[in-house]
């Protein structure tokens, strides 16, 4: 997730993943293809997965566009996802919809019967994952901005839960990588 300093994923309403104060050149958008090129799937929240189906579909092919922008439309079409939505229940793109009054279970099942990783995306898909102990790890990218207001990445958490860093790297623009282990909680 992109996130600014005080762990913000977007600062006004319904920005969605744009917002201006995010710093995204090209040697980080080819960290980003990385990545997801590596996934095995790609679970996502409607709010996210409609963002991106916006835009990326159309990008691949875009010759206005520059390549790693098309490779990363590419990647986001071809790869298995899964669209976790109250609302929908079709979607293109080589994406699967299930229901989310259910998907924490739904989401358990599938993380026993995938090999390699899962990405996921959507700060309220992220908070029930996390809440229900299925994420192993979160990967930051933090953005070096204060937004002081707007969208919170995780809603509240009720106990403090431990981290471990795994790896920290630097990008153009002030930007960081945080990629934390999940601490697993036994009881």
């Amino acid at each position: 997730m992109n996130v600014s300093l005080d762990l913000r994923i977007e600062h006004a309403k319904d920005e969605q993943g744009g917002g201006s104060w995010m710093r995204i050149g090209e040697p980080l958008h080819n960290e980003f293809n990385s990545r997801a090129r590596a996934l095995s799937l790609m679970v996502q929240g409607r709010i996210i997965y409609e963002t991106m189906e916006r835009f990326w579909p159309s990008a691949r092919n875009d010759a206005s566009l520059p390549g790693f922008l098309r490779e990363y439309g590419q990647i986001w079409t071809s790869m298995p996802k899964v669209l976790v939505s109250r609302t929908r229940t079709s979607a293109e793109h080589n994406t699967r919809v299930i229901s989310a009054d259910d998907a924490v279970g739904a989401l358990a099942d599938l993380r026993t019967q995938t090999e390699g990783d899962i990405g996921v995306g959507g700060a309220t898909l992220a908070t029930a994952l996390l809440r229900a102990g299925l994420l192993d790890e979160l990967l930051l990218f933090t953005h070096p901005v204060i937004l002081g207001a707007g969208r919170p990445l995780f809603d509240s958490h009720d106990e403090p839960l431990g981290l471990d860093l795994l790896e920290q790297a630097s990008f153009d623009q002030g930007v960081t990588l945080h990629r934390y282990a999940v601490r697993k909680v036994h009881g």
